[in-house]
């Protein structure tokens, strides 16, 4: 669309030249100017209705040379923008830009490589709306296929973000594959919206998680150490992983979820053992945090569930299904 934008502006240049040329060697009004001006790059070849001096012939050659040859060109890229699909993918875009701009409290992932690509699965079948920031084009024509809502452009890019919907955004999630990057859109995303929750991939080098902690990142994520744990604990403690992973995927039939107590819940300001949750809802609740991040792990069943509350619990789909109604 640039190369197409940039020919015409350069064929008006010409028109131009080639009009005022005639009006100052021929001494010739503006609309003969241009009435020659065109009838000469387009070769048409109607009746010239301004005589023509030797000097006037020297420009009429000139303009020929330069003008029947890139008006050929602009011809031959507006054809390649509409039979390669050009057009359709600029409109495309444009219907993209739209539905974004309407979305609300959803997450922008920035980068779509090899992690990116699990957030957004994940993102996906646990029903979050999510926008993917990507630069590559041919990545950007993959993600489209899949349904996702994407945006193509660097993510340090203030515009991008703005167009992703950052101001209404509920977080970001950095996951370039370069830690300067990540840097970049951290410090970029934390200015245009200083309550987002952001999430950023470190790769692990020593001094990169406290750059991104201090460019506003909430959350820095190594996966080289996460994997690096993981396969320390399969060595050291495999049943407990393989039993956490099994809950987490849903394979044994149960799902270890966070629920946010509301003020509707009729348990608030109840007890565990008054609130009833394991006799209604066949539910395990494993650990309840605060309004204020305070963690409580295996609480009584003396403990007192507030407003504001995040419950951590384990139970069937169905049976959390049933909570999250109450809830």
């Amino acid at each position: 669309m640039k190369k197409i934008l940039f020919s015409l502006g350069l064929l008006i240049a010409i028109l131009m030249i080639g009009t005022f040329g005639y009006m100052w060697i021929e001494d010739s009004s503006f609309l003969d100017g241009l009435y020659m001006t065109m009838i000469t790059i387009t070769t048409v070849g109607y009746s010239e209705v301004v005589h023509l001096s030797p000097a006037g012939k020297l420009f009429t050659m000139v303009i020929i040379f330069l003008g029947v040859g890139f008006v050929l060109y602009l011809v031959s890229k507006i054809t390649e923008t509409v039979v390669e699909g050009g057009l359709q993918r600029i409109l495309g875009r444009i219907t993209m830009e739209k539905k974004v701009a309407k979305l609300k409290d959803h997450y922008i992932v920035c980068g779509y490589g090899r992690i990116g690509k699990e957030i957004c699965k994940s993102l996906k079948e646990n029903n979050r709306t999510f926008v993917v920031v990507e630069r590559d084009r041919q990545e950007v024509k993959r993600i489209d296929n899949k349904g996702y809502f994407v945006l193509e452009g660097e993510a340090s890019d203030d515009e991008v973000l703005l167009q992703a919907g950052i101001k209404q955004a509920k977080g970001l999630i950095a996951v370039v594959s370069s830690d300067a990057d990540n840097v970049y859109i951290v410090l970029s995303a934390r200015g245009l919206n200083p309550d987002l929750f952001i999430m950023a991939r470190s790769s692990g080098v020593e001094g990169t998680e406290t750059k991104l902690l201090r460019a506003g990142a909430n959350k820095v994520v190594s996966p080289y150490f996460i994997g690096a744990i993981r396969m320390a604990q399969l060595v050291v403690r495999p049943t407990v992983v393989d039993f956490v992973d099994l809950t987490v995927q849903g394979e044994l039939g149960l799902r270890l979820e966070e629920l946010s107590v509301s003020a509707r819940a009729s348990f608030v300001n109840k007890t565990l053992m008054g609130s009833d949750l394991r006799q209604r809802f066949d539910v395990i609740v494993v650990a309840i945090k605060s309004q204020l991040g305070e963690m409580l792990f295996n609480p009584s069943p003396h403990t007192e569930i507030r407003e504001g509350d995040t419950l951590v619990v384990l139970g069937k789909h169905d049976n959390i299904k049933a909570l999250e109604v109450e809830l």
